[in-house]
């Protein structure tokens, strides 16, 4: 699509973009969170899908963005196949409603698509066109979950920096550790990024979880001085979530009484009871914006 159709496409949304805005914009902005990594292989897409079932059972209206756009695995995960994607939003195929796709529990999923072009490449009007898509959710979205791909590149960079909120997944496995430091490292000394919060997955038991936290804590405090890091808490290993997973299901949906599966309610209990953090540009469409001037 050209760059004077995509703009035509833009003008065309105006009006539409107003309509929805003369309902008046919501009292609390949408919660944007990305959940990362430094490791793949770590849980993310599970951590990320469950937890939007939890907080959807909360009654709120969680949309979910798959952000790993060369190994895009969401849709996989809950067995669903769609037929458009995040790149056909990028080009101005489609609009976004139409890609969006429904998982349980009423969640909604942007889904992404392997070998999407990079966001650094986006023209300047389909980045205009993208923002002007996501602003028409605004006030359809209470959390907006952003599931990242692993290590350091660009793209994950990105997520993480527009977002409110950061939730890093680690494991118990040393490399899991390492990796991790090395995102946070460049988040802190690249973006002054101050606050991480930590959720540990894999892990036998609380003990070992926080073992695996302090670790973190006092590398981050011995190389990269003062930050503020949250634990979240440890997703137990659980013999029911690759149970789930091989049948292309949530362990929250299909066993919600899995060991697992409290802890994401419990987890999500706890989010929503959050007060969100105070941010200037803490909703949806800055979001965007923020992440396509970084």
């Amino acid at each position: 699509m050209s760059q004077a159709q995509t703009l035509e496409k833009i003008m065309r949304r105006a009006p539409n973009s107003g309509k929805a805005g003369s309902t008046g914009r919501r009292a609390t902005p949408p919660r944007v969170i990305s959940v990362t990594s430094g490791k793949g292989g770590v849980g993310k897409s599970n951590i990320v899908t469950n937890l939007a079932l939890s907080l959807a059972r909360r009654n709120l209206k969680v949309l979910i963005l798959d952000a790993d756009l060369n190994l895009a695995n969401v849709d996989i995960l809950l067995g669903l196949t769609p037929k458009f994607n995040l790149h056909h939003v990028f080009t101005g195929e489609k609009e976004l409603r139409e890609v969006l796709i429904e998982g349980p529990g009423g969640i909604q999923i942007l889904p992404a698509s392997s070998g999407i072009m990079e966001l650094a490449d986006l023209t300047e009007s389909q980045r205009l066109y993208f923002l002007t898509e996501m602003e028409s959710l605004e006030n359809e979205v209470d959390v907006l979950l952003i599931d990242t791909a692993a290590g350091i590149n660009n793209n994950v960079l990105y997520f993480n920096i527009a977002a409110q909120e950061r939730i890093v997944v680690l494991t118990p496995e040393p490399t899991s550790l390492t990796d991790a430091y090395a995102l946070i490292k460049v988040l802190v000394n690249r973006h002054d990024l101050k606050r991480f919060r930590f959720l540990i997955n894999q892990a036998r038991s609380e003990k070992e979880a926080l073992a695996v936290f302090k670790k973190l804590s006092m590398v981050t405090d011995r190389f990269l001085g003062s930050l503020s890091l949250d634990y979240l808490g440890y997703i137990p290993y659980d013999s029911k979530l690759p149970q789930a997973v091989r049948q292309q299901r949530l362990v929250s949906d299909i066993f919600p009484e899995a060991p697992s599966s409290r802890v994401f309610a419990k987890l999500a209990a706890n989010l929503a009871g959050e007060k969100p953090l105070s941010k200037d540009d803490g909703n949806i469409k800055f979001f965007w914006q923020g992440l396509f001037t970084v």
